[in-house]
């Protein structure tokens, strides 16, 4: 079964990927303050929101392969686990994904040895562990943390809260496997040899992806930038959408993409 795509807006295409647990439509206020000068293809990725039962693996290379299938070649931007599926796409294929922004979203997101600011790995466990027992109240927590350290964190943490549903409810299967997909996954080993240019985009006060990690990838990676939005957590799309769009704009714009 093909993914559902939702279409928005006029100009060059852009391709929209969004995080655990969640849909594409929290990209709402990104959308509208792009789609008088780009047409936003918004992504609900397999198992959440519209994709919930169209049966394609949470996987990096299926996500990929199957958003590739129903989206035109635009760049793509990835939020957080969307972030991780989307820079697998552009180091896979360049020719179909000629720029690639990362929105609070590194390529490994576990601490290791040679990775200091990467989550530790226990959260992730302790995320699992609750997902079997409780999978509303995890989620909740999760969603605390994304919206913690924004200086909007009430205005946040109820825009989170309010579209987790809004697609209707998440599978939590599928919830299991994105966290897994987090904690396993370690792409730093593409970013030298990344033949796209690429934005990476932190939220100073993000509590769940370090920008420090951030800045260490957007060290590695060849023809890239990083770019701080002083006053956002983890969501700075929802909040700080102009500042987002903006940035968005200026890469895109010297890309020529």
């Amino acid at each position: 079964m093909s993914l559902r795509v939702d279409t928005i807006g006029s100009g060059p295409p852009l391709v929209l990927l969004h995080g655990w647990a969640m849909h594409g439509g929290l990209f709402a206020p990104l959308v509208d303050a792009m789609r008088a000068q780009r047409t936003l293809h918004v992504v609900d990725l397999p198992g959440h929101g519209h994709n919930r039962d169209c049966g394609v693996p949470l996987t990096l290379a299926a996500c990929a392969d199957a958003v590739l299938d129903v989206v035109p070649d635009a760049p793509w931007c990835g939020w957080s686990l969307g972030g991780l599926i989307a820079l697998h796409a552009a180091s896979k294929y360049p020719e179909r994904i000629p720029a690639l922004a990362m929105l609070c979203a590194t390529p490994k997101f576990v601490v290791a040895d040679d990775w200091p600011n990467g989550m530790p790995a226990d959260v992730f466990r302790g995320f699992a562990e609750g997902l079997r027992s409780d999978w509303r109240t995890t989620v909740d927590r999760f969603i605390a943390l994304e919206a913690f350290g924004s200086d909007h964190m009430r205005e946040e943490l109820r825009m989170l809260r309010d579209a987790v549903l809004a697609h209707g409810e998440p599978s939590p299967r599928v919830l299991a496997e994105g966290l897994q997909v987090l904690e396993d996954s370690d792409l730093r080993g593409v970013l030298p040899g990344l033949r796209v240019p690429s934005l990476w985009i932190g939220g100073r006060r993000d509590k769940l992806v370090s920008p420090q990690a951030m800045r260490d990838a957007a060290s590695i990676a060849p023809d890239s930038r990083y770019v701080q939005v002083e006053h956002a957590g983890h969501a700075p799309f929802l909040t700080h959408a102009a500042e987002v769009a903006d940035v968005l704009f200026d890469f895109l714009a010297e890309q020529g993409a």
